[in-house]
């Protein structure tokens, strides 16, 4: 089997050959460490943003040269907009084409500083951005590079994270309560957002959608199962609807302890849950009894700590207590418990993969 056979015989519930092994997301910091390792003239890192449109190209050209030479099984593309349409407004911060600002951080992950709503009043003259043609450019241009030999991943903010990145988060919270029409109205503006890009990233040539929706801490949901199915899983229900009628796997993606909502993630009908994250509840034997001929598990290969402190002895023997937790029976594919951020040694993640081409056998 090559790699997009795997990967979607797992998202089917089914036994590959092997443990598929995946990267659910990296930063460009983290493909720069990576690649040195394995490559000569590899660009430097900076954030995406900051890259000309040919430093942009070159730190793709590493990531997809990482996942041939490592054999990664599947690819994961972004939307072109955040990296290429947004206004520097200074040399921190910048805005993104929905109109929120961001500050840079030198870990690797902006963070918002001011929405473009600042009251709810402001949705009667806000214009959602055009999906534009090129969202689904790197669907595109890793289909022409691997052709079939890797399934091609699309990430995707799902409603929630779309929702909370135009009014706050906190603010968010409070409207559910006090402005329930207002975020249903909001819902509906992302969704339809959402529905367009979907049916590009399809027409593209991507097999499988990852609806990224973070909704978790680690001890807890961020909002109640009640407003979970009022306000969130009904949209992404529309975009988990119109990806299938496409023909794609879709995955479901959030960070955090997810079990007060598992069992309505399974009824919605999800082909996959990731990250797993272990640091947050989500041990990988206890969710793989719970619901593991239902969901294939993708994950959870601990990136907060194993993964930048521990030994490469240590992650083989993580990822051979992974194999056997979650692989018995297929449904599982193999990766960290969230992306490849420039906390983790690189060293590291080498040993992952190849841990898992080793002990991954059925």
């Amino acid at each position: 089997m090559n790699g997009r056979e795997r990967i979607l015989a797992a998202l089917s519930h089914g036994i590959p050959d092997q443990v598929p092994v995946w990267i659910h997301a990296i930063n460009e910091v983290s493909i720069a460490n990576i690649g040195k390792l394995l490559f000569e003239d590899v660009p430097d890192p900076k954030a995406a943003n900051l890259m000309s449109q040919e430093e942009l190209l070159k730190i793709l050209n590493t990531l997809f040269m990482i996942h041939e030479e490592l054999e990664i099984d599947g690819f994961t593309a972004l939307g072109m907009s955040q990296l290429v349409n947004i206004t520097n407004l200074d040399g921190n911060r910048f805005r993104d084409k929905w109109g929120t600002v961001w500050e840079r951080s030198p870990h690797g992950i902006a963070h918002m500083v001011a929405a473009p709503f600042e009251t709810p009043d402001d949705i009667h003259a806000y214009q959602c951005p055009a999906v534009g043609l090129g969202e689904a450019s790197m669907v595109q241009m890793a289909r022409a590079r691997f052709g079939d030999t890797k399934a091609i991943f699309y990430l995707m903010r799902g409603v929630f994270v779309r929702s909370w990145r135009l009014r706050g988060m906190a603010e968010l919270f409070m409207d559910m309560t006090v402005r329930p029409d207002f975020v249903h109205q909001l819902a509906h503006i992302v969704t339809g957002y959402n529905l367009e890009l979907c049916d590009q990233v399809a027409e593209a040539g991507a097999d499988v959608l990852i609806v990224e929706d973070d909704i978790a801490g680690k001890e807890n949901t961020l909002v109640s199962p009640t407003h979970f199915k009022e306000f969130i899983a009904p949209y992404n229900q529309k975009l988990l609807d119109r990806a299938h009628a496409h023909g794609l796997k879709v995955v479901r993606h959030s960070d955090g302890n997810l079990w007060k909502i598992l069992d309505t993630l399974m009824e919605m009908g999800y082909d996959g849950l990731n990250p797993l994250e272990s640091q947050a509840g989500m041990e990988l034997k206890k969710v793989k009894d719970h619901c593991g001929d239902r969901l294939c598990l993708l994950g959870n290969i601990d990136c907060g700590d194993l993964l930048c402190t521990g030994s490469e002895e240590e992650v083989e023997a993580a990822v051979m207590q992974a194999i056997g937790d979650a692989a018995p029976g297929g449904g599982y594919i193999l990766c960290s418990s969230n992306s490849i951020h420039p906390g983790v040694k690189a060293e590291n993640f080498l040993a992952m993969v190849n841990a898992a081409k080793k002990h991954g056998r059925y």
